[in-house]
């Protein structure tokens, strides 16, 4: 899904959420929309759960399943994150009952689904994020604008820049900083953060060779931590003291945003994006009681507490409703 679509979604369901939610920024604490409910148990609920899919999500998988475990000690729950594009042949081949994604599945992996099942898979929303663009907390750069990203990262240049930026001179930086070399750092191809930030951020290029792939977002960050010329992408959760996170702007000339939960909400941060859970639920079945439970739990006041615990950020409480209701 796009990044206009996801944006629509949020205008359309929240209302852009209203009074004292609107008025969220980075410097007040984000919380979870009083209007979402609490968690309420229910009985008979036990068995196996395997979680395949995302990396960007591995975190906020472990910490719902070990509040999960808490209330169902009788399930056993495993996750791995190597990416989102192990969870579609993961669910279609039964080897997981939960998909967490960071992007939303290509038609491909849809239709691969629904050969094998004859109905299409469920997505259901569970976090918001601001993926960001990070570089070393030294380096004294504040923002970019998306065709600057794309220069930096991509050979294609589609953002319309005339010419690569490799160094930071090019995007302002002087002293001894104009002519350091910018030392570019990515996620691997399994990962929907690389999907994402290819359409998104490259205008749907393709990134330059000297991309140095990571297998996790947490290496992306880790890269750029040690290096004093690095920067690179990740999810907003796995941001630490060793990086600093810059301001985007669509364009020259236009206002750079943080990536705060009001410039998600309102859509000014330019790389906000939802993440999803897909699931197997066949049209007029009930779904699998644990599968429900769990995603009953990662929708409630207690599982989006958790999503704000893994630093990333909390749905509103109608687009929360709204994906309840998919589970039925």
């Amino acid at each position: 899904m796009s990044k206009s679509i996801i944006l629509a979604l949020l205008l359309g369901l929240a209302l852009l959420v209203s009074g004292a939610n609107a008025a969220t920024t980075q410097a007040q604490p984000v919380s979870v929309d009083p209007a979402i409910k609490a968690y309420h148990s229910v009985g008979g609920i036990s068995g196996n759960l395997n979680s395949i899919g995302s990396d960007t999500l591995n975190n906020l998988m472990t910490l719902w399943s070990e509040s999960f475990r808490k209330v169902y000690p009788n399930v056993n729950i495993q996750v791995e994150g190597k990416g989102s594009s192990t969870a579609p042949p993961a669910l279609a081949e039964g080897t997981a009952q939960l998909g967490p994604m960071s992007r939303t599945m290509k038609a491909s992996e849809i239709e691969a689904f629904e050969k094998r099942h004859g109905f299409k898979p469920t997505r259901i929303g569970v976090a918001l994020d601001a993926l960001a663009v990070y570089v070393n907390k030294d380096n004294p750069l504040q923002s970019l604008t998306l065709p600057q990203v794309d220069a930096i990262f991509s050979k294609s240049r589609r953002g319309g820049l005339p010419e690569a930026i490799a160094t930071w001179g090019q995007v302002g930086l002087s002293g001894s900083w104009a002519n350091k070399p910018i030392s570019l750092y990515g996620r691997n191809s399994a990962s929907g953060t690389y999907g994402y930030f290819k359409e998104e951020a490259l205008f749907k290029g393709d990134y330059k060779d000297t991309v140095k792939e990571q297998p996790g977002s947490a290496a992306v960050v880790l890269g750029v931590t040690e290096d004093l010329s690095g920067i690179g992408y990740s999810g907003i959760g796995y941001r630490t003291s060793g990086v600093k996170v810059l301001k985007l702007a669509e364009k020259q000339g236009e206002e750079a945003f943080d990536g705060s939960y009001e410039h998600v909400l309102s859509g000014k941060y330019p790389l906000s994006r939802m993440l999803y859970i897909y699931v197997a639920k066949a049209p007029n079945k009930p779904m699998s009681p644990v599968v429900r439970e769990f995603l009953r739990l990662a929708l409630s006041r207690e599982g989006q507490q958790v999503v704000i615990k893994d630093g990333y950020l909390p749905l509103p409480a109608s687009v929360a409703q709204r994906q309840l209701a998919l589970l039925e």
